[in-house]
């Protein structure tokens, strides 16, 4: 380990960021540091911020009261969101390694940390697929008119942009019906048949080529897998140097899509009915009986949960590539207040579309607003269709949604060849790009069976058993590892190594969410969600026995490292149960600060193994 003789300042806070730099200015040179505080914001923003936020949030909100869902969704923000941020960030800066090695402050939960790897590698291959689809719409979208404007040669006889209505005469259905003494049908004799609009047809016939169900896979859509493979291309060239190339991109990726959104917006509001678009998402038709119902705050805390990442390991990761004395705690609040901005920013652009979209057509907007795929793939396509210019605005939201999910995905890569990096530093550390263009190749190559006939049932499954409730049951052991069995004392005192000292008013409120309040709302919403858990279905095509056992399969495979890795441990450790299970809960030695010129007595070679966390017997408060 390098020797520093210089003398410290008491107050580690009073440190700047470039007090022992390399000649790449990294104050950690074996594993690097970000370039400068903006890189890592960026990069941060561009993270959290994902596809959710601009084609879940929205729809979430209209659901649950409109306006009215802001409250629970920000209080939700104060009393989980931010204090599980921080504690990530914290943990990860603080002995600046990946999501495994960060366990070796409760060596017996270190599975945890696998099983984080393991569900981010599942996200990141169904992730990179939607990705691809974004591709595939921004590249359709380079024709006039778009493609799926009208119901052209690849619809069938259900394709139609105004509805299918016939009379019933006399046991006899005329379309177009007028009787000869130009009276119009009775009401009682009208039939109006279901029809999909050209932009679903679209996006099932062409987009997808969307089998059956999951039984029929069907061979590989082509134009999915070359755009599959294109977007693997870009995050490979970005992650190429790891921290170094990807701190460049996001100077482009964090901020061209709020460029996007606000010419989107300014667009929209132009348009007529964009006023009961954005009246029926925020406006004066807010529904504040809402509030009373325990489903709308329910959906505050889970879009919460997930629209910031936690529990995905991809904070842990990217925070610890920071400066030791960096402020981690305001970085925490600007990135989670920015996220839950940043997606109603986004819906007053959705929403004043939709709202034109529903006055073209004479519709209610409950009518035309649909969640996920069905936002961002059919309804929105098909608003995009009605505008003067269409080919421009369609490149652009497609390229928006493009470069979002390129955002998110940086991390998901990240995370994985940062942990083998730390677990086999002296393979890697020579051969990054090596390693980057192999973890992209395999996830590409994993991602293939997404991209078939069947791939939307493959998507939609993984997404629904592995991108759920698993994240909340992680979240969950890691506020009790950390704070309960390694001890909040013990906790807050590292915090302060990095950041200095705070007062203990200070600590009061962070104490109370780490220790109770957080934990409940995880609790509550992770049994809630179990208790209602249904199969997952994909336009009303329900899964085969098989697929669900395979969804269940996944969320073993997910979670088996926890006590398969325990087991491991407490096999090689002495002593009776209880003494192994005891010392197994202590940090191990390895746990302190990266740098020795950080870890000052308390993490000093002679004390290192007298640290003891706080037992969980003690009151934490």
């Amino acid at each position: 380990m390098r020797k520093y003789s210089s003398k410290l300042p008491k107050d580690p806070a009073i440190l700047s960021d470039q007090d022992f730099p390399n000649e790449d200015g990294d104050e950690n040179p074996e594993r690097g540091n970000w370039t400068n505080k903006t890189e890592y914001m960026l990069s941060m923003i561009g993270f959290a911020v994902g596809l959710g936020n601009i084609w879940r949030f929205p729809y979430i909100a209209f659901k649950n009261g409109g306006g009215a869902f802001l409250i629970p969704y920000f209080l939700m923000l104060v009393f989980c969101g931010i204090p599980l941020f921080f504690l990530e960030s914290a943990i990860g800066q603080f002995c600046s390694q990946g999501p495994i090695n960060v366990w070796r402050a409760v060596p017996l939960l270190q599975g945890v940390g696998f099983s984080m790897v393991m569900l981010n590698t599942l996200v990141a291959i169904y992730y990179n697929v939607i990705v691809a689809y974004c591709l595939f719409y921004m590249f359709a979208s380079f024709q006039f008119p778009l493609p799926w404007s009208k119901c052209y040669s690849w619809s069938d006889r259900q394709c139609s942009t105004t509805p299918l209505v016939y009379c019933n005469e006399s046991g006899v259905l005329v379309a177009n019906w007028t009787h000869q003494d130009n009276s119009t049908c009775p009401l009682s004799n009208t039939i109006t048949v279901p029809v999909q609009s050209p932009s679903e047809q679209y996006w099932n016939r062409v987009a997808l080529q969307r089998s059956s169900g999951l039984d029929e896979t069907g061979p590989v859509v082509w134009h999915l897998a070359l755009c599959l493979l294109l977007s693997s291309s870009i995050l490979a060239a970005a992650l190429i140097k790891g921290i170094k190339s990807s701190g460049k991109v996001v100077y482009f990726t964090a901020t061209f899509p709020y460029v996007v959104i606000l010419i989107l917006l300014i667009r929209g509001v132009t348009l007529e009915g964009a006023r009961d678009g954005i009246e029926f998402f925020i406006g004066s038709k807010s529904n504040l009986t809402k509030l009373t119902e325990g489903q709308v705050w329910k959906d505050a805390a889970t879009q919460t949960f997930f629209s910031l990442s936690i529990a995905t390991s991809g904070v842990l990761t990217l925070t610890s590539y920071n400066n030791f004395n960096n402020n981690m705690f305001i970085d925490s609040v600007i990135v989670t207040v920015t996220n839950h901005v940043t997606s109603v920013f986004a819906g007053f652009a959705i929403f004043s579309i939709l709202g034109h979209m529903a006055h073209v057509y004479g519709k209610p907007i409950g009518e035309v607003v649909k969640e996920g795929f069905g936002l961002a793939f059919i309804v929105y396509p098909g608003a995009l269709a009605k505008l003067p210019i269409s080919t421009f605005w369609s490149i652009l939201f497609f390229f928006m949604l493009f470069i979002v999910g390129l955002d998110s995905q940086f991390a998901q890569l990240e995370v994985i060849i940062t942990c083998l990096c730390d677990a086999f530093p002296e393979v890697f550390k020579q051969k990054r790009a090596f390693l980057t263009i192999t973890a992209v190749s395999t996830i590409y190559l994993l991602g293939l069976p997404c991209v078939t006939r069947a791939g939307i049932y493959w998507v939609t499954l993984i997404d629904q058993f592995v991108a759920s409730w698993v994240l909340l049951l992680l979240a969950l052991i890691e506020v009790i590892g950390i704070f309960y069995i390694y001890g909040g004392n013990n906790f807050i005192k590292d915090i302060e190594m990095m950041i200095g000292k705070k007062s203990f008013c200070f600590w009061v409120w962070w104490r109370a969410c780490w220790f109770f309040i957080s934990p409940c709302i995880v609790v509550v919403v992770l049994l809630w969600s179990l208790i209602t858990f249904v199969p997952p279905t994909y336009g009303g095509i329900e899964y085969p026995a098989w697929g669900l056992a395979l969804g269940w399969c996944m969320v073993a495979f997910v979670l088996l490292w926890i006590p398969l890795v325990a087991v491991h441990k407490l096999m090689r450790a002495e002593g009776s149960l209880w003494q192994r299970v005891k010392s197994l809960c202590v940090p191990s030695e390895e746990w302190h600060p990266y740098l020795e010129i950080y870890r000052g007595e308390r993490y000093s070679e002679q004390n290192c193994h007298h640290i003891r966390p706080v037992s969980t017997n003690d009151k934490q408060m």
